[in-house]
């Protein structure tokens, strides 16, 4: 027989893999272990099911169920609670964590307690700018009194925020009152006021053990904007229902009914419930309500909120809507400066991109720009040669620097930053499409449709979770997380980055799964496009070419690599070529002159498309740049060159260790890096091991019809479910790799040897 755990976790998951394995690690890294988990994949669009899946295997105590549809969360955790074996089930939501600790005091509470019906613990409230806000009423979760007691003894706690994930229950007590959280919106107010008016005995414990995150876009489905707010009438009716199957129900009514009428009135006041057309509906129905359930004797609350009350009880709406109208027309007096529009007098806010911003938009133009006007490049421009074979009546046109338009192919049309045209344009096209962001005063228009397409996969850290690191210093994430709001699609080339983007920006865009577009041409360039990319570059049949392509380091100043390429290049010989690409932030004309003349290095920082860099090079050498996770679609060998790992991802912080997780062979010296290469190791069948588990964690999604993608959905309007499903990665074909007349490896060995 299954021996049975002192508590049962349940853990609903829905679209949380950016939070979950933060989740699960709060729970497993507990020193108290005496525990099972059962999580609940609620159809999740996202990678979570198989996050969940991936922790199952590792431990034994982790059982997940996969239903066939999307079923909401209080049904989510009916499933788990007909699994769960525990003496005591507890609700954990997927973006909470426990506190370190919380399990040892909680079963330790339990037991002191000769095992209550329920206990409840405290909370606090974690913000995303790293706020903890306590519960302003944990006073009353002081153990001092009978260490049980009924609800009629501490009437007090129903003024505790009616959530579940506060409390451990009984399982004999959820079965004995045949607990189950009903369908809909506001599923916990009807468990947890039956559960503490039922429950004989109760318990509190004077500690923080839950984490309970807010998340700052909204991830919490109370913040949606949505009809089924609506569902709160009928979980209150379930409530009042209930009490009316109670003896001691008047005793109860007079509070219950207050509850009902805050809840009411907080969806009314929060901006982010109730679409603007039903405000009056949801006001006439909580009026209804209040004027049937309000008790005999009930007096109202002081002050401002006893006013409320009075408009409810007369159903006079148009009274709410004109003490609101007031406030705002105050805040619009005092904070109309603080807009976009009134923040800066800078040229981009004059007159006329005010004016600009009142006429229509524009359906058939787009705006384009990568690396903040360096050029035409990345993932932007695949996208931009994409909607111009299949859109070509929208209106294409690239923001460029100024000190850059000379690099833009002659036929695009290009608008200078900063100029008054550049932000006519902004103002007026329907699409915004970048690698980066735009300017803070740029303001996205409704109707407007912002696709963030990325620079990369990422191993450093980024946005927010870049907070604690030294190189974050100084860095307005507040800011930052203002420009990310103005996302509408935030494409991503595999499952891991789609969780580090819903975490480090958590902004209320789209994710789309459709593979970076800028690596279509990885995919679906033939032998002869090959030729021709290492015929641009002077490559000959007999050459090895390493693709140098070093990150940028925040620590330190300078843009000279931390290689002697000179020195490397020598030693790999005649029929090798090292091809030098500087990060976008470095200056390439700081490094010396030799290296510059040497005719075995070649500077290719200001090569256009580092896709044709991909497609020449026979390997890509790098330490920490993103490059390796594009590269890897070639399947072809990577080295990482990570001498000054424990500095780097002190300073930066990262995502994972690249000397241990890598796509290929590692070296932590320079004398280690010139083995590898002159050995053949490069290319070995150890490299080739870790590249196939490289390629197979973050190859996800890009299988040549990125751009296809993005332009028919995002352009063309086209459904997600039409569109092509991703190719699988054993049978995709990438570029082949280059030719050469002889084996290079050999050839780099003799000349070593011969040295």
């Amino acid at each position: 027989m299954l021996r049975m755990p002192r508590l049962s976790l349940v853990v609903p998951v829905y679209n949380v893999q950016g939070y979950l394995a933060e989740c699960l690690e709060s729970v497993l890294g507990q020193d108290y272990q005496d525990f099972e988990i059962v999580a609940v994949d609620d159809r999740s669009p996202d990678g979570s099911g198989a996050l969940l899946d991936e922790y199952a295997a590792r431990d034994d105590r982790i059982r997940v169920i996969h239903l066939m549809e999307n079923v909401g969360l209080g049904r989510a955790r009916n499933a788990a609670l007909e699994l769960a074996r525990g003496d005591y089930v507890l609700f954990l939501d997927s973006d909470d964590t426990l506190a370190p600790g919380a399990l040892g005091a909680i079963a330790e509470r339990l037991t002191a307690a000769g095992d209550p019906d329920v206990l409840i613990y405290d909370y606090v409230r974690t913000y995303w700018d790293g706020e903890r806000r306590p519960n302003q009423k944990a006073r009353l979760l002081a153990e001092a009194g009978p260490g049980v007691f009924p609800l009629a003894e501490r009437p007090q706690l129903l003024s505790l925020l009616q959530i579940v994930c506060n409390k451990a229950y009984r399982r004999e007590f959820i079965a004995r009152e045949g607990l189950t959280f009903p369908p809909g919106y506001y599923e916990d107010a009807l468990w947890t006021f039956r559960s503490l008016i039922s429950a004989e005995r109760i318990a509190v414990l004077d500690r923080v053990c839950l984490l309970y995150r807010q998340r700052r876009e909204g991830g919490n489905i109370l913040a949606t904007v949505s009809r089924k707010h609506f569902d709160i009438f009928e979980q209150y009716r379930r409530v009042f229902e209930f009490l009316d199957t109670r003896a001691d129900a008047e005793q109860w009514r007079a509070p219950l009914f207050r509850k009902m009428v805050d809840h009411y009135l907080a969806i009314l006041e929060r901006p982010g419930r109730l679409p603007r057309d039903a405000r009056a509906e949801f006001f006439h129905r909580a009026a209804a309500d209040y004027r049937a359930r309000m008790p005999a004797g009930f007096r109202k609350p002081a002050g401002s909120r006893g006013k409320k009350y009075a408009l409810l009880e007369r159903d006079a709406y148009a009274g709410l809507v004109g003490a609101k109208a007031v406030v705002k027309l105050r805040a619009k007096a005092t904070g109309y400066a603080r807009t976009t529009l009134g923040r800066t007098r800078r040229t981009a806010l004059s007159l006329d991109y005010r004016h600009q911003l009142r006429l229509p938009l524009d359906e058939n133009l787009a705006v384009f720009s990568a690396y903040g006007g360096s050029g035409v490049s990345c993932n932007p421009a695949a996208i931009d040669a994409e909607l111009a074979r299949r859109a070509p009546h929208i209106r294409r046109v690239w923001a460029v620097r100024p000190d850059a338009v000379d690099q833009v192919p002659e036929g695009v049309d290009i608008v200078r930053t900063g100029s008054r045209e550049y932000w006519a344009a902004l103002a007026r096209a329907t699409y915004l499409v970048n690698n980066e962001n735009f300017p803070d005063a740029m303001v996205r228009r409704p109707g407007q449709i912002h696709v963030q397409t990325h620079r990369g996969t990422p191993l450093k850290t980024m946005g927010l979770d870049r907070r604690q690191y030294p190189a974050a210093a100084g860095t307005d994430f507040a800011a930052l997380l203002r420009r990310c709001d103005r996302w509408n699609f935030s494409l991503v080339s595999n499952h891991f980055s789609s969780a580090v983007w819903q975490r480090a920006y958590p902004c209320s865009y789209t994710s789309l799964a459709t593979g970076y577009p800028r690596n279509d041409v990885l995919l679906n360039s033939t032998a002869e496009d090959v030729r021709e990319a290492r015929h641009e570059l002077g490559l000959g049949e007999r050459v090895t070419a390493f693709l140098y392509m070093p990150t940028r380091r925040e620590y330190r100043h300078g843009s000279e690599p931390r290689l002697d390429l000179a020195k490397l290049a020598g030693r790999l010989g005649p029929d090798a070529v090292l091809l030098v690409r500087a990060h976008p932030g470095e200056r390439p004309a700081e490094w010396p002159a030799a290296w510059r003349s040497e005719d075995r290095i070649v500077d290719v920082s200001g090569h256009p498309a580092v896709e044709r860099l991909y497609l020449a090079a026979d390997c890509l050498v790098t330490d920490y740049s993103s490059a390796m996770f594009d590269y890897a679609n070639l399947d072809r060998p990577i080295v990482v060159h990570a001498d000054d790992w424990e500095t780097y991802s002190a300073v930066r912080g990262t995502y994972f260790d690249v000397r241990t997780e890598g796509p290929g062979a590692v070296a932590t010296t320079e004398e280690e890096l010139a083995e590898v290469l002159c050995s053949g190791a490069w290319r070995g069948e150890r490299a080739a091991r870790a590249r196939d588990r490289f390629r197979r964690r973050f190859c996800d999604f890009d299988d040549g019809r990125a751009a296809e993608r993005v332009v028919r959905h995002i352009f063309l309007g086209e459904e997600l479910g039409d569109l092509p499903p991703v190719v699988p990665l054993d049978e995709r074909t990438p570029a082949p790799p280059p030719e050469p007349s002889r084996d290079a490896s050999a050839l780099i060995s003799t000349h070593t040897s011969q040295r």
